[in-house]
């Protein structure tokens, strides 16, 4: 039977046949016919404690029995009322607010649409971004205007508005990076600055230091821009601590997360902001009503399963696991330091990478869609980001299915792609 579903990210014409996962636990993925897939990318970045976790499962199937959705506007519950109160509680300090959401994409839509509600309830005219080059903070019209412009917005130009992008802060050129943003918010029409702390995900995970992130936020503070911290992806733990603003002692003035948050089992996001935000929004004006929302905003059922996730953080060493893995990764990372196939070979707590060396190099580089089948066929899920190949597993992988990982990383490499590396 011809499938009728449309993939994401996926060029189907160089994908036929995909496998058919039916089941998961911990770090492993099984297939239909018993196939078992080790997955090293998380199942794109949000699996934290492992696959069907038992008490978030549980939290969930409780739930389910009780509430299974509502609508959120001007109504509440249970749920929703206590992670909101927890989530701002383990967050930066100054981020008193919480506004629920599905999706990375959307949690920095809804920051976006913070920052422009903000200045305009002021009576302000800040109407402009200004975010990294390279950059990805999702799908949605707007977070694709702030993210890199190329071969993932070209065919959407149209509709996406002018930003700033800045000069990605890599070794010895941070100073660049800092000047340019500083002359964009000197113009004084900047509504908020937009980035991903630490490491850029898509953009080819890379990673740049505390301290120019630091400085990033006093640039914004000297200027009166809102500071939008990006916490999709490096909330919960991924970048050794549970968000990476706390490794440069940085309070956002708005911080999005998502993935993690409910371990990676069910979809939610949120927004986290300052007092300050809300109260430009709160007012018997109804024209300033924040009007943002989606059909199953704060569902109770994810609700419930972010909460199971915040009880397994104060109940199981989490951290531990995270510093672990850190270990373990540095450790299989020593060989191929030396490897002169490979490049720039990098970590940030739970996450590794490093770049094959190969002519044709970015997200479209033809040894991409080559390793990512060699790795399948070898029982490891990694989804290489063009020539760049990164590792990034639940915090339960073990030292063995580790292990396993990186020689699929060595054994694949040795493939004959000549052609590849030549970019012929």
């Amino acid at each position: 039977m011809t499938s009728r579903v449309w993939h994401p990210f996926t060029q189907h014409a160089l994908h036929p046949k995909m496998p058919v996962i039916e089941r998961a636990m911990g770090a492993v993925l099984r297939e239909v016919g018993g196939k078992e897939l080790i997955d090293a990318i998380s199942s794109w970045w949000v699996v934290t404690h492992g696959h069907c976790h038992p008490p978030i499962v549980k939290a969930i199937q409780d739930q389910a029995a009780k509430l299974d959705q509502t609508i959120f506007a001007a109504l509440t519950h249970e749920q929703a009322e206590r992670l909101a109160q927890r989530l701002v509680k383990i967050a930066p300090t100054g981020l008193d607010y919480v506004f629920f959401s599905d999706s990375g994409s959307t949690a920095v839509e809804v920051g976006l649409k913070m920052a422009l509600g903000y200045w305009r309830n002021r009576g302000q005219t800040r109407t402009k971004f200004v975010a990294l080059a390279g950059g990805y903070h999702g799908d949605t019209v707007g977070t694709m205007s702030v993210g890199a412009r190329g071969v993932f917005t070209q065919a959407y130009e149209p509709v996406l508005f002018q930003v700033t992008h800045i000069p990605f802060p890599s070794e010895g050129c941070e100073q660049t990076c800092l000047d340019a943003l500083e002359a964009a918010c000197k113009a004084g029409d900047v509504a908020g600055f937009v980035v991903e702390p630490l490491i850029l995900g898509a953009g080819g995970m890379l990673i740049y230091g505390p301290h120019v992130l630091a400085e990033m936020k006093r640039v914004c503070e000297r200027f009166g821009v809102l500071f939008i911290a990006d916490e999709v992806m490096t909330g919960f733990g991924r970048t050794g601590s549970m968000f990476a603003c706390e490794q440069a002692g940085v309070s956002p003035d708005i911080m999005c997360l998502a993935k993690g948050i409910t371990g990676g089992a069910v979809p939610l996001a949120a927004t986290l902001c300052r007092a300050d935000i809300f109260e430009a929004h709160y007012s018997e004006d109804r024209t300033k009503t924040f009007f943002h929302s989606s059909s199953y905003t704060a569902n109770p059922i994810a609700c419930a399963a972010a909460n199971a996730n915040l009880d397994v953080w104060e109940t199981e060493p989490v951290l531990e696991r995270v510093a672990t893995l850190g270990r373990m990764q540095e450790e299989r990372l020593a060989a191929f330091k030396t490897d002169v196939r490979f490049e720039r070979v990098r970590r940030l707590g739970t996450i590794a990478a490093l770049d094959v060396k190969v002519k044709d190099q970015g997200y479209l580089a033809g040894i991409g869609p080559i390793l990512y089948e060699r790795f399948i066929e070898s029982g490891v899920l990694l989804r290489p980001l063009g020539n760049t190949i990164y590792v990034m597993p639940p915090y339960c992988i073990s030292s063995a299915q580790l292990d396993k990982v990186w020689a699929a990383v060595g054994e694949a490499e040795k493939l004959d792609v000549a052609a590849v590396r030549d970019g012929d």
